[in-house]
């Protein structure tokens, strides 16, 4: 068999506290019925990590998402990410469109609220009781593995 059509990618930077909260929970999947990759921050050849997937989770703390995290399905675009060393992942979408000349998998954005981005912290005691909510959801998402369900938990359409 196969490995797993699903990948969750997880980015931001251990050492800064709060930042490390989507490298933290893809520890935490192992793998657990999808591919898992991190990184510091996204870049435009993760365009092709997204090729012959069905279901693309991205994970990133954030500082302005609603407490303890926000899931929103993507949509490609071209924003000001695009040329510059750290890209947007509505702008790896719009790279994998132009590359490929298909729309890319559904993807969609988990934002989990961080508070604490210092140099040289770990992660807060409020972002360690959020990483454990967002591990509930990313159960729950891998347990019904399609669009239309990942759809209801957003409760939204695709954004950029």
């Amino acid at each position: 068999m196969g490995s797993p059509r699903i990948l969750v990618f997880g980015y931001g930077n251990p050492s800064r506290g709060d930042d490390g909260l989507a490298p933290a929970l893809l520890d935490l999947l192992d793998g657990n019925g999808c591919d898992c990759l991190t990184d510091f921050q996204l870049q435009v050849e993760h365009a092709l990590d997204l090729k012959d997937r069905e279901l693309v989770l991205f994970v990133d703390a954030s500082v302005s998402c609603p407490t303890p995290f926000q899931l929103a399905r993507l949509a490609p675009a071209r924003d000001p990410s695009y040329t510059t060393h750290a890209v947007s992942p509505s702008a790896v979408l719009e790279v994998y469109r132009r590359l490929h000349g298909e729309q890319p998998p559904p993807c969609y954005l988990l934002s989990i609220r961080g508070d604490r981005f210092e140099l040289g912290e770990g992660l807060s005691p409020a972002a360690l009781v959020r990483l454990e909510q967002a591990q509930d959801l990313i159960a729950r998402l891998l347990a019904e593995p399609c669009a239309a369900a990942w759809d209801e938990v957003t409760g939204e359409t695709a954004v950029a």
